[in-house]
C-alpha cells in the first residue's frame, strides 16, 4: 500500500484538531486554531510502518458538514474516533459506530480517549477496562484503543502509529479477540512457515533453524538469552501419571504447537506487526493467501518451444524427495507424500486426472520412486509449467538470485523445427508421444510395460486419456531424457483435431495388433481423416508379436504401406519380451532425432538438394573471392595515393 489515509472523527471539542497540530508541531499549540484543519501528508521518512506515506484528514461533526464527512469516510483506510468526556464516550456506541456501519464503511477503527490530563486521578488501565473494552467487545471494527493528551503531548505519535499499523498490520485477519485465538487462516499460514523453516523435517525447530528464521524475517541475530526466554514462555503444563500438573520441560527446540503459541502471544500483547513481518517475508498478502505474483510469476513459453526443469529445479525436487523418505525405502508412502504436500493445496489437479502415481514409476509396494518423482515433475513442467512454478512456491524453493522468484528452477528449450536435416538433434530432454491405434491393439499394455508393470491379459477399454512417463537412456552417449506416452482414449478425435495439441506432440507411435487382421485399418483411417498428422514424425509398431502373425485386410500390407511412404517398416514387438525396453529407447531417439521418423527423401530429391547445396556453395565462394579482390584493389589504391603525397 502506497498511502494510508486516516480520517479523524468525533464530536465537537473533543480535541481532534489539537491532536493533529500536536503531531505536526511536536508540542501543544495554545493559540486558537481553526475548527477543521486541511489534510496533512506525512512522508514515509518519519518512521511510518511499511515505509508508507500517511495522509491525515480532519473532519467536522456538525450536521451541515455531514456530506463532506461521508465522502471522507468512504475514502479513508482507517478511522481515528476521538472522545474526551462521558457524553462524547456515550456517543461512540449510540451514534458514531452505527453511523459508520450505515455508510457501509468497513475499515478498522482506533478508539482514542483524549484529554487525559483533565482526569489524572483515573488510571489508564481503569479507563481501558471500564470504557474501552466494553465498546470493543460490542463493535469488532475497533482495532485498538489508546489514551492521549494533546496538551501534555502524551501518546500523540503512538496514536497515529496505531492508525498506520491498523492498516499495514491489521489484527482482524489473524486474531479473534472474542475467542482469544489465532484465526484458522493465520494458523494454516504459520504452519506452512514452520514447515519451510524446519529444514530437516524432524518436527522441531532446533537452535540453528530458529536463528536462520530470525535472520530471514528480522535481519538481526537472536541472543542465547532471548532464545531461552522464548522457549521458557511457551512451556505448556502437562498432567503426570499421578494426576499432578507439571510444567513441560524445555525441549531441544520449538515444535509447531509452540510456534503457534508464540505467535498467539504476540497477538495478545498487541505485537501483531511481528506476525505480519513473518507472513510477509514468506510472501503472504493481507488476505493471508500467497501473493499472486509469487505463485504465478511471468513465464512465457514461445511457440514450438517448451519448459523443462533446470539443474536447480531437479536438485530441489531430489532434495525434497530424500528429505521426506523417512524410512529410506526409496519410495514415498502415503504418509510421507501427505507430509511433503502439507504446505500446498494438495496434489495438482492434473496429477489426479492422470491417476497419480499410476502414471509413473513405483516400487513393489506401489509407492512412487525417485525416478518416478522426477519424471512426474518433468511431465508437469512440460505440459503445465505454471503449475510447477506454483508448487515450487508452495514448497519453498529459494532462488540463488537476488529476486525471490521460482522461475530459475525452469528453463526454456529452443523452438523446435519439424523437418530437420539427418542427424540434427532436438535440444530437449522431455518428449511427448501420442500412441494411436485400434481398440484392443495393446496401447494400454504398452504404457504399462513402459513403467515395468506386469502384463494383464484382461482387456479394459480406455475411456479417459492415459499417460505414462519415465526416464529413457539414449544409446548415444548415455544421455537421459523423459518420454511421455499418451493414450488418448475417447478424446482422440478432439485432440487430433486440435492444432495446439498437435503442436505439443513430438512423435506419433502408430500401433496395431499383428495377430488381428482388422487392426491396421484403423491407422489408415486415422491418417486419412487427419491429414495434419503427416507433418509429425512417426514410428509404426506391430504389437503382440509373440502371437501368430495375421495378414491384414487392407489393400497394402503394413510393410508395403511404410515402404510406399519411404519410411521404416513396422517394428514387431511384444510387451512380454525383455527387448521391449529397446523399443522405448527407439521412440526417444526418434523424438530426439526426428529426421529418422520422417519419410526418406527420394533419389531425385537428394540429387536436387545436393545440387542446391553446390550452387549455394559456389555462389558463396564467388562472392567471397569478389569481396577479397575489391579489398586488395582498394588497399593498393590507398597505398599508391599515400606514396604520391609523400613524393610531393
Amino acid at each position: 500500500m502506497a498511502t494510508v489515509r486516516i480520517c479523524i472523527c468525533g464530536d465537537e471539542s473533543v480535541g481532534k484538531s489539537s491532536l493533529l497540530t500536536s503531531l505536526v508541531k511536536d508540542t501543544f499549540v495554545t493559540a486558537k486554531i481553526q475548527s477543521v484543519l486541511p489534510p496533512i501528508t506525512l512522508p514515509p521518512t518519519l518512521g511510518t510502518p511499511e515505509n508508507v506515506t500517511t495522509t491525515i484528514v480532519d473532519t467536522s461533526a456538525l450536521p451541515q458538514d455531514r456530506d463532506s464527512l461521508r465522502k471522507e469516510l468512504r475514502k479513508c483506510n482507517v478511522i481515528l474516533l476521538v472522545y474526551s468526556d462521558h457524553y462524547s464516550y456515550e456517543r461512540v456506541a449510540l451514534f458514531w459506530m452505527p453511523h459508520f456501519r450505515s455508510l457501509g464503511v468497513n475499515v478498522p477503527v482506533v478508539l482514542c480517549c483524549n484529554k487525559s490530563d483533565l482526569s489524572p486521578a483515573m488510571s489508564t488501565a481503569k479507563v481501558i477496562e471500564d470504557e474501552m473494552l466494553p465498546v470493543m467487545a460490542e463493535f469488532k471494527e475497533i482495532d485498538s484503543c489508546i489514551r492521549t493528551s494533546a496538551r501534555e503531548h502524551h501518546n500523540i505519535n503512538e496514536v497515529f502509529f496505531l492508525c498506520q499499523k491498523a492498516v499495514t498490520h491489521p489484527i482482524a485477519p489473524i486474531y479473534d479477540a472474542k475467542e482469544g485465538a489465532l484465526k484458522p487462516a493465520a494458523v494454516a499460514a504459520l504452519k506452512r512457515v514452520f514447515y519451510l523453516c524446519d529444514k530437516d523435517q524432524d518436527g522441531v525447530l532446533n537452535d540453528k533453524e530458529v536463528h536462520e528464521f530470525q535472520m530471514k524475517c528480522f535481519e538481526k541475530p537472536l541472543s542465547d538469552d532471548d532464545l531461552a526466554n522464548i522457549k521458557r514462555s511457551i512451556r505448556r503444563p502437562q498432567e503426570t501419571a499421578d494426576g499432578t500438573i507439571e510444567v513441560e520441560k524445555l525441549r531441544d527446540g520449538i515444535d509447531v504447537d509452540g510456534f503457534i503459541q508464540l505467535n498467539k502471544m504476540f497477538a495478545e500483547k498487541g505485537r501483531h506487526e511481528t506476525i505480519w513481518i513473518i507472513l510477509r517475508k514468506f510472501h503472504y498478502s493481507d488476505s493471508l493467501s500467497l501473493k499472486d505474483n509469487f505463485l504465478h510469476p511471468k513465464f512465457d513459453v514461445p511457440a514450438y518451444a517448451s519448459a523443462e526443469l533446470s539443474p536447480a529445479g531437479y536438485r530441489f525436487f531430489v532434495d525434497l524427495f530424500l528429505l521426506h523418505d523417512k524410512d529410506n525405502d526409496g519410495g514415498l508412502n502415503d504418509s510421507e507424500l501427505a507430509a511433503l504436500f502439507a504446505p500446498t493445496p494438495g496434489l495438482p489437479s492434473s496429477w489426479i486426472e492422470n491417476s497419480f502415481p499410476n502414471c509413473t514409476v513405483r516400487n513393489e509396494a506401489g509407492y512412487i520412486t525417485l525416478q518416478g518423482w522426477l519424471a512426474q515433475w518433468s511431465m508437469t513442467t512440460f505440459s503445465e509449467p505454471k503449475t510447477t512454478l506454483e508448487y515450487l512456491a508452495y514448497l519453498g524453493f529459494e532462488s540463488s538470485d537476488t529476486k525471490p522468484t521460482t522461475t530459475s528452477a525452469l528453463k526454456l528449450t529452443k523452438p523446435r523445427k519439424r523437418r530437420t536435416k539427418p542427424g540434427a538433434r532436438v535440444e530437449r530432454t522431455v518428449f511427448l508421444c501420442y500412441v494411436l491405434g485400434a481398440p484392443g491393439s495393446g496401447k494400454s499394455s504398452l504404457l504399462n510395460a513402459f513403467l515395468a508393470r506386469p502384463f494383464n491379459p484382461t482387456y479394459h477399454p480406455t475411456i479417459q486419456p492415459q499417460t505414462a512417463v519415465n526416464a529413457v537412456e539414449l544409446s548415444e552417449g548415455g544421455k537421459q531424457c523423459y518420454l511421455i506416452l499418451s493414450e488418448l482414449g475417447e478424446l482422440e478425435p478432439a485432440i487430433l483435431d486440435n492444432p495446439a495439441k498437435l503442436d505439443a506432440c513430438d512423435l506419433l507411435c502408430y500401433v496395431y495388433d499383428s495377430s488381428d487382421p482388422d487392426s491396421f485399418t484403423h491407422i489408415l483411417d486415422t491418417r486419412a481423416k487427419y491429414p495434419a498428422l503427416a507433418a509429425l514424425p512417426a514410428v509404426y509398431a506391430a504389437l503382440k508379436a509373440d502371437r501368430d502373425r495375421a495378414v491384414q485386410r487392407t489393400e497394402l500390407q503394413p510393410d508395403v504401406y511404410c515402404e510406399g511412404l519411404r519410411m521404416s517398416k513396422p517394428l514387431h514387438v511384444s510387451v512380454n519380451w525383455k527387448s521391449i525396453a529397446e523399443f522405448f529407447v527407439h521412440l526417444a531417439e526418434c523424438a530426439t532425432f526426428p529426421a529418422q521418423a520422417f519419410p526418406k527423401a527420394s533419389e531425385e530429391e537428394e540429387k536436387a538438394a545436393l545440387q542446391g547445396t553446390a550452387v549455394y556453395l559456389g555462389v558463396g565462394a564467388t562472392v567471397a573471392v569478389a569481396a577479397a579482390f575489391a579489398w586488395v584493389w582498394k588497399r593498393n589504391l590507398l597505398s599508391a595515393g599515400s606514396n604520391g603525397a609523400g613524393g610531393t
